[in-house]
């Protein structure tokens, strides 16, 4: 092979690639067998089947049991929305934006206390095993699950507090900022690190992906004085919705 010329399996799923993005193989249409790429493309077994793995791992076609291979519907990606710090009314930009009629997204929350693993520990900036409040969220739109998001609060913070439990209570759901403003925790900044990564089974069955999926991951901390008081993985489909930040300038 010489340098900068494809494998015959990447130039054989860019071919096939090309022909799902440009409607000649649509949607729900069965992809050529096996035995048709080789004949077509004049290559081996093994690098047909390298070539639909490829598409698989793209998530641009899917398996179907006894029946074959399919080209799956494209996405159209929307937009999932990301704020500063003091969102108006205390309310996450996610719940603002369900709350402006047109929204149609739901959530829900579970809550317990565990202890902090050696990450979240570090994140948080206390002893492994300290204790902390870990809620972990499903967010849907209309219907379908659309984002995942596990927090962890130190339990030093907001324990034996009105607000150690996120969802219940009078603050109940009105976001960090808030709540920790109600035991005198002035949260002063805010971090959010994007990364992305195949998603793990548990997300993907969640999410209604597939294996091999990827999946945008915001690793989020909130700040008082420099002191972590919540940290957050917010985990979302890369191939349905892009991350829209919209940032106070000042």
């Amino acid at each position: 092979m010489t340098f900068g010329e494809q494998p015959a399996y990447l130039r054989v799923a860019g071919d096939l690639r090309q022909k799902i993005i440009n409607g000649s193989l649509p949607p729900h249409t069965r992809l050529p067998s096996q035995a048709r790429i080789r004949e077509e493309y004049g290559v081996s077994d093994t690098v047909a089947l390298e070539a639909r793995k490829v598409l698989m791992a793209e998530g641009l076609v899917e398996g179907r049991s006894g029946s074959g291979t399919y080209v799956r519907e494209r996405a159209v990606p929307r937009s999932v929305a990301r704020s500063g710090f003091r969102p108006i009314g205390g309310a996450t930009a996610f719940r603002q934006e369900q709350a402006d009629g047109d929204g149609r997204g739901t959530w829900e929350s579970s809550s317990a206390q565990t202890e902090a693993s050696a990450s979240v520990a570090e994140r948080l900036a206390i002893e492994p095993g300290d204790r902390v409040m870990c809620t972990r969220y499903v967010f849907r739109e209309s219907g379908e699950a659309m984002m995942l998001s596990t927090s962890w609060e130190p339990l030093a913070v907001t324990g034996r507090t009105p607000v150690m439990l996120p969802e219940e209570g009078p603050l109940g759901g009105m976001g960090v900022v808030e709540r920790m403003a109600a035991i005198d925790v002035i949260v002063d900044n805010v971090t959010e690190e994007v990364g992305a990564r195949p998603g793990l089974a548990e997300e993907l069955h969640a999410l209604g992906g597939v294996p091999g999926h990827v999946v945008l991951v915001i690793q989020r901390t909130f700040f008082a004085s420099g002191r972590p008081v919540e940290t957050a993985d917010v985990v979302i489909p890369a191939d349905r919705y892009r991350v829209a930040y919209h940032l106070p300038v000042k």
